[in-house]
């Protein structure tokens, strides 16, 4: 048996299939690539993020782990959260945060530069309702 498996796949493509195949996991993450650099599309990528970890979430089995990320720097921390928590709700799974992090310090935050807070990294533990 697989104890680690690992695949570098578009994501959208495969995980409704995987959710189909009833195949659950103990730990799942995604670490998609930025879905916009344009403030015009800031609401595509939402939904992006909304449908890719929704889709995450199917997989995880109860009490299991997603690990997910943004490298967004239109997306802001407060804004991945709240995506995050409605694509638990429409997954129907109950999430409890481990650890919500941005970027190390060899990747500084300048204040009043925007586009320097990019980095977002969350573990959450997924729990069936």
């Amino acid at each position: 048996e697989h104890i680690v498996h690992f695949e570098a796949v578009n994501a959208f493509d495969v995980l409704k299939q995987w959710v189909k195949d009833k195949r659950s996991y103990d730990v799942v993450m995604l670490d998609p690539p930025a879905f916009t650099k344009s403030r015009e599309t800031i609401q595509k990528a939402i939904t992006g993020y909304k449908e890719i970890n929704l889709r995450g979430m199917r997989l995880v089995r109860d009490g299991g782990f997603l690990v997910t990320s943004s490298c967004t720097n239109l997306v802001q921390p407060d804004l991945f959260l709240q995506t995050i928590e409605m694509a638990a709700k429409d997954a129907r799974k109950r999430i409890r945060q481990v650890t919500f992090q941005a970027q190390a310090s060899d990747h500084p935050i300048i204040w009043g530069m925007e586009n320097t807070n990019y980095l977002k990294f969350l573990i959450v533990q997924v729990s069936d309702k």
